[in-house]
């Protein structure tokens, strides 16, 4: 069995393009995407279509309540056990998505994390709610200002596992994430859809309308009155931004706003990952978007 990497921003066009390219690799599609996994939230994450998942057949979508948590470490447990299914069957993997953090789990493995504290984890928790963001953002750029200049303002989760792994082991994660794989070569094929910023954010505004008009805010609606959503889920872009409409703090069109500009945000973020490993192609977009003879040679690569 060999594995090929179909990456790319949200709304580069991805799942069109492995529907086209998985038969002729012989092979079953396996999502990268972290928000795919949970059930009831189909709209905003864009999940492929019942239709699309009967064309080739997918895997780790709709594997968990959008209630539950669902960690990098169980997304590798499942794709293990989907290869070795693929692997009995003589068929190959395409992983599809655009979670950066899942891809350089595939690509090298996780990192050897010492366990962290329960008392320490609460601790820091309360003393971001005591204390507030910027106090232990101002701490995080003493001890990891490497760390201080990738994790965004409001990622918390990030932010508190960096201090984490600071108090815990004396050491910043950007060292522990250096030792991880210091060359970040990826040696097998992986593509990324590289669009003009000004045409991918257009196509992210398009998206959102179409969301919104499609049932969206009908769909977190259903999620609230079923399971709910998790510590997880709650955070995804779409999800979040209309959650606070619910609570009342945005409007619906600044809902819709701040959905856009979060996952520009999110994209920038997205490519700034990506460059940062060898051995990726970089393919232009859109002039190669729908073109049979780029499909083509993508199935070539893999091939040889």
């Amino acid at each position: 069995m060999k594995r090929a990497f179909l990456l790319g921003p949200t709304a580069s066009g991805k799942t069109g393009i492995a529907l086209n390219l998985a038969p002729l690799m012989n092979a079953e599609i396996i999502s990268l995407d972290s928000m795919l996994v949970y059930r009831g939230m189909d709209i905003g994450t864009a999940k492929p279509s019942a239709a699309e998942m009967a064309q080739v057949p997918h895997h780790l979508i709709d594997v968990v309540d959008a209630s539950n948590e669902f960690s990098i470490a169980q997304y590798l447990k499942l794709t293990q056990a989907v290869e070795r299914q693929l692997r009995e069957q003589g068929k190959n993997a395409l992983y599809v998505g655009g979670t950066t953090m899942w891809f350089k789990a595939l690509a090298f493995g996780l990192i050897d994390l010492p366990e962290v504290s329960t008392q320490l984890r609460d601790e820091l928790a309360q003393r971001l709610q005591d204390e507030g963001v910027m106090a232990l953002r101002d701490e995080l750029q003493k001890v990891d200002p490497d760390a201080f200049g990738r994790i965004h303002p409001n990622d918390h989760r990030r932010l508190l596992r960096a201090l984490e792994t600071w108090h815990s082991t004396g050491r910043s994660l950007t060292d522990w994430q250096q030792q991880w794989n210091p060359s970040n070569h990826v040696d097998e094929c992986a593509w990324v859809l590289d669009w003009p910023r000004e045409i991918l954010h257009q196509r992210v505004r398009t998206r959102f309308k179409e969301m919104f008009e499609g049932g969206l805010l009908n769909e977190i609606q259903g999620i609230l009155g079923g399971c709910g959503f998790g510590k997880t889920s709650s955070k995804a872009i779409g999800y979040k931004q209309i959650l606070e409409h619910l609570d009342g703090e945005l409007d619906l069109p600044s809902a819709l706003e701040k959905c856009i500009s979060q996952t520009n945000v999110l994209i920038r973020r997205q490519m700034t990952w990506y460059r940062s490993f060898s051995g990726l192609q970089f393919v232009d977009m859109p002039a190669a978007e729908g073109n049979e003879q780029l499909i083509a040679r993508f199935a070539r690569e893999f091939a040889g």
